[in-house]
């Protein structure tokens, strides 16, 4: 499998971080050529922890390329991967639900993209292949479990308002990595059975989890494009977001800590 980097990187300041280091990347899934995006600090020369982020259901964005350099400004090489493909990028709702329910439906595919990103990262010679983190917004949080269920050597699987259905509930004891879920707690996009069923199976293969429920959040609580008007299932909260974000920068300190 041949893997290719873009000639794209670029140095800007963020968050004080003038040596912040980014680059779009391309790279393959046997013939089907992916595009993602790498955020790293150039400064440091030395092996770190890395950390996977699976985009929601319109494809890789300005979203995940955001909290991709959120990462990399607190030390990790982060690298916000690509399911869909080059080039593909729902332009609507009804395009993006069509695309994300062809994964859900073909969980096979959908590890196997993900794989070629995991396979693509630990080729990098700054990456600390004992400490990669995958993480996921709402599609890409049932993407962060499905690597997981696969059995992948990850040190850590985050899911941020994600799906929680597994067609193989009994996967779940492939997985090696401990798990931080954070949820919605009206999200009425996952139900309580969803919810009870996905805690059902966790328990049963004994993985190490956390399960975190955000009051008054529903789907999409750490975006702020989502809007603000719960009725519609899915919208922005303040706390959800900031108390979610710090949840995640405990685990990584404690699954990938920063030396």
């Amino acid at each position: 499998m041949k893997y290719i980097f873009l000639a794209a990187s670029l140095l800007f300041a963020t968050g004080g971080n003038a040596a912040m280091k980014t680059e779009n990347v391309e790279y393959k899934d046997g013939g089907t050529v992916l595009e993602g995006y790498m955020a790293y600090d150039g400064a440091v020369n030395t092996p770190r922890p890395a950390v996977m982020i699976v985009h929601q259901w319109k494809g890789l964005g300005e979203y995940e390329k955001m909290r991709a350099r959120q990462l990399a400004d607190s030390g990790y090489i982060a690298f916000a991967i690509d399911v869909y493909g080059k080039g593909v990028r729902p332009k609507g709702m009804p395009e993006a639900g069509k695309i994300s329910s062809s994964y859900k439906e073909n969980r096979p595919l959908f590890r196997q993209r993900e794989q070629a990103a995991l396979e693509f990262l630990k080729k990098n010679p700054l990456v600390d292949q004992n400490k990669i983190v995958i993480m996921g917004y709402c599609f890409g949080g049932t993407g962060a479990l499905e690597l997981g269920r696969s059995g992948a050597p990850l040190a850590g699987i985050v899911s941020f308002h994600g799906g929680l259905s597994n067609p193989t509930p009994a996967d779940a004891k492939n997985i090696k990595a401990k798990s931080l879920i954070l949820h919605g707690a009206i999200d009425p996009n996952v139900k309580p059975e969803e919810v009870f069923a996905f805690q059902k199976e966790m328990n049963d293969a004994k993985v190490d989890y956390q399960f975190v429920s955000y009051s008054g959040a529903v789907h999409s609580f750490t975006e702020k494009a989502a809007g603000n008007d719960i009725s519609k299932g899915a919208a922005y909260n303040e706390a959800a977001d900031r108390r979610s974000w710090a949840a995640l920068m405990d685990f990584l300190a404690e699954v990938a800590p920063i030396k």
